[in-house]
């Protein structure tokens, strides 16, 4: 959700400043900033989520699809990466923020906090422009190369 909102803000057709200025035009005000922060409590309410599609155009069933379980305890930080499957599809996945959540499944690789090359903890989802490094600019896919097997 949070990479998601990002994007879709820095878009140039949207010419949105912020999370506050999407969750204005939907009515929902400051909210959706806390979504890209991946702060879920209180978990988004179906009318939330409603005002929120008809702004974007992505369906309610898909922006549920982006959030956690209900009732699954989320660690927004530190953000957490596995550069592998960031080579594969280049998104932030909610599941690496889940609190017990310390390898990637698919890989069996522990999850990254922070850059392999120059150690820079990684900046909110809603915030990766290029998908590298804010710091160094190494690309968050090569840094799967550096991240131990678990």
């Amino acid at each position: 959700m949070s990479h998601y909102l990002g994007r879709l803000r820095r878009f140039k057709a949207n010419s949105l400043p912020s999370g506050y200025s999407l969750g204005k035009i939907a009515g929902l005000g400051a909210i959706t900033t806390r979504w890209e922060k991946l702060y879920f409590n209180p978990f988004p309410s179906l009318e939330e989520l409603k005002a929120l599609s008809k702004v974007i155009g992505v369906q309610v069933e898909r922006l549920y699809e982006m959030l956690p379980p209900k009732g699954m305890t989320m660690k927004p930080r530190p953000i957490r990466l596995c550069g592998a499957c960031y080579a594969e599809v280049p998104c932030h996945r909610i599941e690496w923020q889940f609190k017990d959540k310390m390898k990637c499944d698919r890989h069996q690789l522990g999850l990254l906090t922070k850059c392999t090359n120059c150690k820079t903890p990684f900046p909110i989802p809603a915030d990766w422009v290029k998908g590298e490094c804010p710091h160094c600019s190494l690309p968050f896919a090569k840094m799967a190369k550096r991240q131990k097997i678990y």
